[in-house]
């Protein structure tokens, strides 16, 4: 037993193969949920019916999101980010007419060298078009694909191929062209998330995965990999208590959070995953009946 009193969970031994996740997104996002996938389909299909909204109000690269509107996992997908360049990534490909295009043909036209990317990332973008295709090329060049100020420039990156090491300009066009043909199972709304949840919160087909910055605990590990990691989690977790819709989030393992989980009566599950340095280690499932992780 810890010292906020909660007895300690065995963590469940299997641990997602993320190469066996179809990937979708354009992004390398930091706190990624590729690893996620397989769970959140099982949650989905535990549900007694098919949602008719699926709502991602913390979006970032969207992995989740993206697995559930090309597997018809729910009627219509809500994705929600606040930072400014990310938006713009999914206002081009999601809410504008022929921007997965003219997006996909920029990549697979652009000429990646150190120079070129520190132009183009240095530049003003005079669109919203602009400042998506200069994100994406930040993002792949950047370490760890981090978008916060102070990430850096890979140097020698994967076999010593530098910003190449993360350069695939095809499968980029190709998974960008792919979310297009789904645009009409899609939405992509530029703002707070906690807004989007209130909207929402009286219609229980409407359910969420809620996925924020870990800023919860003491370790704060979204602050350095976010620009926008300030999230009131107090808050969060009594939005969530008040939704009519069922919801998984995902958290640090820390007393923190668990402290709040029990002042809502949430279930707690810990599960397996492989952060990007191959290491294995444990997130916090939330939700109202976690039953289904059992039997995962």
């Amino acid at each position: 037993m810890n010292q906020l009193g909660f007895w300690e969970v065995e963590v469940p031994p299997k641990v997602v193969n993320v190469a066996s996740v179809p990937q979708r997104s354009p992004f390398r996002y930091p706190g990624g949920k590729t690893w996620l996938v397989p769970r959140a389909r099982q949650w989905l299909r535990s549900l007694p019916s098919k949602p008719k909204k699926f709502i991602e109000p913390f979006a970032g690269g969207a992995i989740t999101g993206l697995t559930v509107a090309f597997e018809s996992l729910a009627d219509f997908v809500i994705l929600v980010e606040k930072d400014e360049q990310v938006a713009a990534v999914w206002q081009t490909i999601i809410n504008t007419d022929d921007g997965a295009e003219w997006l996909a043909n920029k990549i697979i036209n652009f000429k990646l060298t150190p120079e070129s990317a520190r132009l183009l990332i240095s530049s003003q973008s005079n669109s919203s078009r602009d400042l998506a295709f200069k994100t994406i090329i930040q993002n792949r060049v950047s370490h760890g694909g981090i978008l916060a100020d102070g990430a850096g420039i890979l140097k020698n990156g994967e076999k010593g191929k530098g910003i190449l090491s993360r350069w695939y300009p095809a499968t980029l066009k190709r998974r960008i062209l792919d979310i297009s043909k789904v645009r009409e199972n899609l939405k992509f709304i530029k703002g707070d998330g906690f807004q989007t949840i209130k909207k929402y919160s009286g219609v229980s087909d409407v359910v969420y995965f809620v996925d924020p910055p870990y800023t919860a605990s003491k370790k704060k590990a979204g602050a350095r990999l976010y620009k926008y990691h300030q999230v009131d989690h107090a808050k969060l977790f009594e939005l969530m208590s008040k939704a009519k819709g069922d919801f998984l989030m995902t958290y640090d393992d820390a007393d923190e959070v668990r402290a709040l989980a029990l002042k809502y009566r949430f279930e707690t599950r810990l599960v397996a995953m492989t952060n990007t340095h191959n290491t294995t280690m444990t997130e916090l499932l939330i939700g109202r009946d976690l039953n289904w992780v059992d039997k995962l």
